[in-house]
């Protein structure tokens, strides 16, 4: 096994993650797409998502901090989207370290959600800076 594997296996210890069609029938969860702008121009964005750049993820999810985004808690069920559900699993585990318990990733990432046939919008949304 690499290190990367024993980290990753590490990180998804701590996470509930979710199958698409479960991620689909959850209502008040904030569903945050980390993919790169090629990736979502390409293949479209989940529906209702909100386009966060990796690196200002956790400034822009911290709970108590001062850059974070409006609409969300320390509660609320926050699921990470990367393109087939690696490195979410990674930047869900580190929204756990910075206050989000409900932080968790989508198995199979956004080309899983899109293989499930579920709702999908035209890529290219502004990402948060």
């Amino acid at each position: 096994m690499s290190n990367v594997d024993t980290i990753l296996e590490e990180a998804r210890s701590h996470l509930k993650r979710l199958e698409p069609h479960e991620l689909h029938g959850l209502k008040d969860a904030l569903i945050v797409d980390i993919r790169p702008i090629h990736n979502r121009l390409a293949e479209g964005e989940i529906e209702n998502s909100v386009v966060v750049e990796r690196i200002v993820l956790e400034w822009r999810l911290d709970p108590v901090g001062d850059w974070r985004l409006p609409g969300f808690d320390a509660d609320t069920t926050v699921v990470v989207v990367c393109n087939e559900g690696w490195a979410s699993s990674l930047a869900a585990r580190d929204l756990q370290r910075v206050g989000l318990a409900n932080a968790t990733d989508l198995v199979g990432g956004y080309r899983g959600w899109r293989a499930a046939g579920l709702p999908i919008r035209e890529g290219g949304s502004q990402a948060v800076v």
